[in-house]
């Protein structure tokens, strides 16, 4: 835009706005209001990173849905099924550390190649037992823990590989695919696990989880190595230690990883969701309200082409959680349904900007040499918030009522970002222009 008086002052900005809109003009705004596709037309090993990543997490979500319902099947237990997901916890907590020095200590690419196949080898294993007369229960608790072990073990890598693989400047339009590809497997797959689980069986169903490891480690063996930064150190206790201590020190990191889990810790209601389904409509919306937020992600990133002319990271993630609890009190007081809906829409919408905004700050501030470790500091937080969260919206809903347990929990995210924001400074006034 030129300066008033400026002789290089085009006629139409001396006019003013006028009516029409003009083509370039309307490209521009359709530019902002879509996804930037550039890394991957630009990037050639992130494009191959993207596509890879995207066939095998969307066969990890079949997944997902099939080992919590042969668990269920087999047992007749919702205790059980529940049990899983707590077997998962540790594992993948102890094993984020790990993963993230091993990211900052050893080629990047190597890593995910190694987790990749090690994935395919345990979804071999389901497929054995789910082919056995008398499928076994403990096989599952046991491939439950390998699985999550294996997923701390590699986002680190997965995730400080970006930043290698695309500009400084690509960064936002980077983050923004990654989610946007995550998002297309979370609704995907599991729709896919339901038709596969009714038509062709267990063992069918955890076959093209296998299937599509195939596809991401030719991916990956396409793409060139990403060896570790020239100061890079062997993986050890002080290692991990010294990435702790890193996250400390920087407000503005720690703002990322704290908003995160206040946000997830009193507005994250999913374990309620099966007692609300039957105040709006019965077991058939049940689906429909697990959908929802991520229907809002979708949306979310296939319309952030504007974030990418965001500057204040911080403040972004502020508000993005703050709007993940708006949602949240919506879908509490709702009266019916299509509210309820739109509520848990906005908050998955909010939820994936503030994912975008995060990642953002994480990858252009991050040195190399400590991305991994930084990685399974997040993963920490990631996986936490949500699983606490659902315990917290349990034992609330349990003490004061169903609603009452949602919205208020919707209006402690909100009191907790604020509270965030201003014990942070440096993570509010957070400018990726300084």
């Amino acid at each position: 835009m030129t300066a008033p008086g400026d002789p290089r002052e085009s006629e139409a900005e001396r006019l003013g706005p006028g009516p029409p809109i003009a083509p370039s003009g309307l490209r521009r705004a359709l530019g902002l209001a879509t996804i930037d596709f550039g890394p991957l037309r630009r990037r050639r090993d992130f494009r191959l990173l993207w596509i890879g990543q995207g066939v095998s997490f969307f066969g990890s979500m079949i997944t997902y849905v099939a080992l919590p319902y042969q668990a269920y099947h087999l047992t007749g237990s919702s205790l059980v099924v529940g049990l899983l997901g707590l077997a998962e916890l540790g594992p993948l907590l102890g094993a984020a550390f790990v993963g993230g020095a091993l990211a900052d200590a050893f080629d990047r690419r190597r890593m995910m190649q190694i987790t990749e196949l090690s994935f395919a080898a345990g979804s071999l294993a389901l497929v054995g037992n789910a082919l056995l007369p008398h499928p076994h229960v403990w096989v599952l608790f046991a491939m439950s823990v390998v699985l999550a072990t294996l997923d701390g073990l590699q986002r680190p890598s997965l995730e400080a590989l970006t930043p290698r693989l695309v500009e400084r400047d690509e960064l936002m339009a980077a983050g923004a695919l990654s989610t946007f590809r995550m998002t297309l497997g979370q609704i995907a797959g599991p729709a896919l696990a339901g038709v596969l689980l009714a038509t062709a069986g267990l063992p069918a169903t955890y076959a093209v989880d296998t299937a599509t490891f195939v596809v991401s480690l030719a991916a990956l063996r396409m793409m060139r190595a990403v060896p570790p930064a020239p100061e890079a150190e062997p993986p050890s206790l002080g290692r991990i230690a010294e990435g702790i201590r890193y996250a400390g020190s920087r407000q503005d990191l720690m703002g990322t990883y704290i908003v995160d889990i206040v946000a997830m810790f009193f507005g994250m209601p999913m374990a309620l969701f099966p007692a609300a389904a039957t105040h709006l409509g019965g077991a058939g919306v049940l689906g429909l309200l697990y959908a929802a937020p991520a229907a809002g992600s979708l949306i979310a990133t296939a319309t952030s082409g504007w974030t990418a002319h965001v500057h204040r990271h911080g403040a972004g993630v502020c508000v993005s959680a703050a709007a993940w609890g708006a949602g949240i009190v919506v879908f509490g007081v709702a009266p019916d349904l299509g509210i309820a809906l739109l509520g848990l829409v906005v908050a998955g919408g909010a939820d994936m900007l503030s994912g975008i905004f995060r990642m953002t700050i994480w990858n252009q501030t991050i040195p190399d040499h400590l991305r991994g470790r930084l990685a399974g500091i997040e993963q920490v937080s990631y996986s936490t918030g949500p699983l606490l969260g659902n315990v917290e919206s349990g034992v609330v809903a349990s003490l004061a009522g169903l609603r009452a347990s949602i919205v208020s929990g919707g209006v402690l995210c909100i009191a907790g970002v604020a509270i965030a924001a201003l014990t942070l400074p440096a993570f509010w006034s957070y400018d990726a222009r300084e």
